[in-house]
């Protein structure tokens, strides 16, 4: 008993560990480790025998969480999104928009993953439509296996990085932090690995030209009656929009702040997004004016994009800018954009009974599915913590060299070995809990660490042998060879040889961006909102002010106090001692100064 009781933590972990390779689901195995344990404390006096009564208070707590609504409010909206054929019209149209260039079909799934990883948030979603649409087009006009399918599974798992991501929406709950701060921290880095996407892309197009080859030009459908590509339209319409966004980013504060009552300056991911949107809403006003009146001012080219592209922007917009700017908690976005995918579908003609009650039902399974993850994760954080568990835990760290950063070294190598084997969700939910406790002490902002390990577990899609992109892919890839549809021409066979290979620049390309994040703490927390700098001198008058007032306030004798009349009880004496004598009275101004430069 005594060898149990002084080795309670470890032999926790081991039992976690045996349910686990058990093949016991991971909800299950969390609860079963917390009540086993637990029961076996109370055997060797670890703990009394009342341990577990506030745990239905606990679960009731969690199934209060208005937070996790956004859960199933975001998904439905991605499924939505997803089964109306949106992903087949933007990768066709972003394609006609930079097939002409050598990359350029790259470039359309790279710049496509983004927007569907900010509309659908579904990792499995976005690479099984990308590479049932895509790879057979890069197939059939000769682009490099390795690129292409590196291109594919990389662009799908944007999903994890980019808000609104149900991963940041766990790793907010489960690190105690706004998850409008977590998705502001979130937005630049993940805007910026697109950007190092885009960039690794043209680096291939100028030193292997033949890896990234051009659309030929039979592949390009919408052209002009006089030949013309309709790129010139486009460009123009992208100068309007552009040059009416940069005056909407200077005007921003001045425009805004007195609708909302707000005295703060905004920040920049929100000027940004607000910026875009009053861009994005310009645009399609002209497309359908230009529709309406049949003016003929815009080519077919520019309309396409305009009608394809612009409504997900201005919804992914109108979601994160109501949540930028405070008007809608990411609970309230989240209902917003599932509202705003069902006026899309009906408008695209797709929506049906059958698409909603598939939708619906995906919806309810993961919202169920995370849940019951995060109910056992509690049970088991419940005994861990009676045990002291977190204790152990911090003693673990506390001897690594490096202070925070040899913490966050360790810590980011740890989450990138467990992402090789399992889900993002039980690293959310088993090793985030444990490690918080210990960021926190180290004086770690918990919104960078969020991101920081957001980034990290994106790579636990793309990394051997368990990446689930790489599944995702595998599945819908050719197996066998086939005749293509277009050209008549015999293609080999995807192999899981090549999916594998062709991961690996993007989980570099990742890990670089993680390295970034690690380095440059600001472009995290640059987006948060700056905290409040308090004026000593300011707060000095002000108490002093208020302690002159309770003063005055205090009954005189001058102003009418008399003594108790004969057979009246006397007033009831103050409850402030007089200073002793010799001893210097106490100036709560003063101490609260004091401690406010000590806080600081």
């Amino acid at each position: 008993m005594e060898i149990i009781a002084n080795n309670f933590v470890p032999l926790m972990f081991a039992g976690l560990l045996f349910f686990l390779l058990t093949g016991f689901p991971v909800a299950f195995a969390l609860a079963a480790t917390g009540l086993f344990f637990g029961l076996i404390g109370m055997e060797v006096g670890l703990f009394p025998s009342n341990l577990f009564q506030a745990l239905p208070l606990r679960v009731f707590g969690i199934m209060q969480n208005d937070t996790l609504l956004a859960i199933p409010f975001f998904t439905l909206m991605g499924i939505i999104l997803e089964r109306s054929r949106m992903a087949e019209d933007l990768l066709e149209t972003v394609a006609q928009v930079f097939g002409p260039v050598r990359g350029g079909l790259a470039v359309a799934v790279v710049l496509v993953g983004a927007l569907l990883a900010a509309t659908t948030g579904v990792v499995a979603a976005a690479v099984i439509s990308m590479g049932l649409i895509s790879l057979p087009i890069m197939l059939r006009y000769g682009y490099n296996r390795t690129i292409a399918t590196g291109t594919i599974t990389a662009s799908g798992t944007l999903a994890q990085a980019i808000p609104p991501s149900l991963v940041l929406i766990v790793l907010a709950d489960q690190l105690g932090r706004s998850v409008g701060d977590m998705y502001a921290g979130a937005l630049i880095p993940g805007l910026m690995l697109v950007g190092l996407y885009l960039a690794f892309i043209a680096a291939v197009a100028l030193i292997k030209p033949k890896w990234v080859p051009a659309l030929p030009p039979e592949a390009r459908i919408y052209r002009e009656d006089s030949g013309a590509s309709g790129h010139v339209s486009l460009l123009v319409l992208l100068a309007i929009c552009g040059a009416v966004s940069y005056v909407w980013s200077l005007n921003h504060e001045s425009i805004i702040n007195p609708m909302i009552g707000r005295e703060m300056a905004p920040a920049g991911d929100e000027i940004v997004i607000m910026s875009i949107t009053v861009g994005s809403f310009l645009a399609l006003a002209l497309a359908l004016v230009n529709r309406l009146l049949r003016l003929g001012l815009l080519s077919k080219l520019a309309e396409q994009v305009t009608f394809v592209l612009i409504p997900p922007l201005v919804l992914i917009f109108l979601v994160l800018g109501t949540i930028f700017l405070g008007i809608a908690t990411p609970t309230e976005g989240g209902a917003m954009g599932a509202l705003g995918a069902l006026i899309m579908a009906g408008a695209r003609r797709t929506l049906s009974v059958k698409l909603l009650k598939e939708a619906l039902e995906n919806s309810t399974k993961l919202s169920i599915f995370v849940l019951f993850i995060l109910i056992g994760s509690t049970v088991f954080s419940f005994t861990f913590n009676a045990a002291d568990g977190h204790i152990w835990v911090e003693h673990l760290f506390d001897k690594l060299p490096g202070g925070q950063m040899g913490f966050l070294l360790f810590v980011n190598l740890l989450v990138f070995v467990l992402g090789m084997f399992i889900d993002f969700f039980e690293i959310a939910f088993i090793v985030i809990p444990l490690l918080a406790p210990v960021a926190e002490s180290l004086d770690i902002n918990l919104i960078w660490f969020g991101v920081l390990l957001a980034m990290n577990m994106q790579t636990s899609f793309l990394t051997p042998p368990f990446g689930f992109a790489l599944f995702y892919l595998r599945s819908v890839a050719a197996r066998e060879d086939y005749n293509d549809k277009v050209t008549g021409e015999r293609i080999p066979a995807v192999t899981t040889a090549q999916i594998y290979k062709g991961s690996i620049a993007f989980i570099i390309l990742q890990l670089i961006m993680v390295g970034v994040i690690l380095f440059n703490p600001q472009l995290v927390m640059g987006s948060l909102g700056q905290a409040v700098k308090v004026d000593d001198a300011a707060v000095t008058d002000m108490l002093n002010n208020m302690q002159d007032l309770q003063f005055d306030e205090q009954p005189t004798a001058e102003q009418g106090d008399e003594p108790a009349a004969e057979g009246e009880e006397p007033a009831a004496p103050s409850l402030e001692a007089p200073a002793a004598e010799g001893e210097a009275e106490v100036d709560p101004a003063k101490a609260l100064e004091e401690a406010i430069k000590k806080a600081e």
